[in-house]
């Protein structure tokens, strides 16, 4: 993964070439202008970052703010991570479905959508995801999961105490 230098996200910006350029600030706008309340761009990991900041919610098992969504320039494409898609299986459905119906051809993984051309998203679905979290919400199922895998070790300790 090729990571960035870069302190804030105009500077990560600056330092693509003229064609990554136009569609990484495309998509950063998209995002931006579809951010729910409660969320800060920044940089985080070398990549534009969106993610609840830690004065929010400072309980993440890496210490790192909990990150929404992410964007980079990659060596051969773009990626733009939705670990709200990953997270939600109810979200992940209906990013996918509606993705095909754009037109659009995915190529995803876990929770990377890669692009290599701004033409290869589409850009109201991505609004769509984007707004589709509340942070609230998005906090609520963070701790959903991060409970159960607490309680499961928790239970796996207690049958090693025995």
């Amino acid at each position: 993964m090729v990571t960035s230098d870069a302190r804030t996200p105009e500077e990560y910006v600056e330092s693509l070439p003229d064609d990554r350029r136009v569609a990484v600030e495309a998509v950063r706008r998209v995002i931006n202008d579809h951010l729910p309340a409660g969320y800060e761009e920044g940089m985080q990991f070398g990549m534009i970052g969106w993610y609840v900041p830690l004065d929010r919610f400072p309980d993440t098992y890496n210490k790192q703010p909990l990150g929404l969504a992410a964007l980079a320039n990659q060596k051969q494409y773009m990626a733009l991570y939705l670990n709200n898609v990953y997270g939600d299986p109810e979200t992940d459905r209906w990013f996918r479905e509606r993705f095909a119906a754009s037109g659009k051809k995915l190529d995803m993984g876990k929770s990377c959508v890669r692009f290599r051309k701004l033409e290869d998203l589409p850009l109201d679905v991505i609004a769509e995801t984007i707004a589709r979290t509340p942070v609230d919400r998005y906090i609520e199922g963070y701790e959903s999961v991060r409970g159960s895998s607490r309680a499961k070790r928790a239970a796996g300790a207690a049958v090693h105490d025995e």
